[in-house]
């Protein structure tokens, strides 16, 4: 049970989630159970959970690449128009800010399109900007591997930065303005596109790397680096980027706590990057649990299982002393903004 005071601040806050693989579950059933699926399955927890925005990445697993990276990240794409237009009295694909304030106006949660890692690109990146006339907005070069466009995190020891490909990539989507986000990306490759940028840039689901120092975890400098650019880093909620030890709600608000002091209150966000649904469909119960990088891929936060919890972060930080107004950045305002959108709640007033 919420204090009142986290209740309310959950009910008129703008609530944002940059990074959610539910359209990975979707996309795995019948096209024509896709519409039903989400409003059945997604719409309750994202309305429990008071989402106002969000993004949905379009991320193509192993079974796919290379050969069919293209055809399935269609797939998704054609999936999240579809949960848009069936189900058009509660959620809108969202284009620009203006159409994200008239969905939220309207009562409406309003869905991001991303990319994830490109693989469905490769160096061929006259393709972002058809994607982007598919309603992408947010776009990725990155997961943990190597792409034609950069190295992920896990490829840090390389020491690479972005390649021609991926510099020619980062004018392409600004010119488009369409959002580069950095979460995966390597550290030398994060150092490149902060070189680079001239408009915001976003992390959708990286932790602080001081607090607890993972390769996908954002380093203070990359932080401010992010701030300095009107961007916004978003704390990923997934245990296995919180901490070493036993998770729990501490280890969230503690990130959140280092990144607001370290990149301002304006640029942090939340990106819940959850698992638990997805590993339970995609994964053999031969392969369970799911162990990366010598831990248990499938531990989480205590509570926090799907977007309904996510009232449970708000708690944790008003518990922790965190003002209000920069909860509500946290919250959502601050990526709201990035989108171009006012993201207004009743505090506006």
């Amino acid at each position: 049970m919420l204090a009142p005071s986290a209740a309310e601040l959950q009910r008129s806050a703008f609530v944002a989630d940059a990074h959610n693989d539910l359209l990975m579950l979707v996309a795995r059933r019948p096209s024509a159970r896709w519409a039903g699926y989400f409003r059945e399955h997604w719409y309750p927890q994202l309305r429990d959970g008071g989402v106002d925005l969000q993004v949905l990445p379009v991320f193509v697993d192993e079974e796919f690449r290379p050969e069919g990276a293209l055809r399935e990240s269609l797939r998704m794409v054609e999936a999240a128009h579809r949960i848009a237009e069936a189900n058009h009295d509660v959620v809108a694909l969202c284009l620009t800010g203006t159409d994200i304030d008239a969905a939220v106006a309207s009562g409406r949660i309003a869905l991001v399109l991303a990319l994830e890692g490109c693989p469905q690109i490769d160096d061929d990146i006259e393709l972002l900007e058809t994607f982007a006339r598919l309603g992408v907005r947010i776009v990725s070069f990155t997961h943990f591997g190597r792409t034609a466009l950069g190295d992920g995190s896990a490829e840090d020891g390389a020491g690479s930065r972005l390649t021609r490909a991926g510099v020619d990539a980062v004018g392409l989507l600004e010119s488009l303005g369409v959002l580069l986000d950095v979460s995966h990306l390597g550290r030398r490759g994060v150092d490149h596109v902060l070189e680079l940028a001239t408009r915001p840039v976003l992390a959708s689901h990286s932790s602080a790397h001081t607090v607890y120092p993972h390769h996908r975890n954002l380093t203070d400098d990359h932080l401010r680096g992010i701030a300095a650019t009107g961007g916004v880093a978003c704390v990923n909620l997934y245990a296995g980027y919180l901490t070493g030890g036993p998770p729990g709600l501490g280890d969230v608000v503690r990130h959140v706590r280092h990144m607001v002091e370290t990149a301002g209150a304006d640029h942090v966000g939340i990106g819940s990057d959850f698992v638990a649904e997805l590993f339970a469909e995609k994964v053999p119960a031969c392969d369970r649990p799911l162990i990366l990088e010598g831990t248990n891929t499938e531990v989480l936060v205590p509570g926090l299982a799907g977007p309904a919890d996510l009232p449970r972060v708000t708690a944790a930080m008003l518990d922790a002393g965190i003002p209000e107004r920069s909860a509500r950045g946290v919250l959502g305002r601050n990526l709201a903004r990035v989108l171009g959108a006012a993201g207004r709640d009743p505090s506006d007033v």
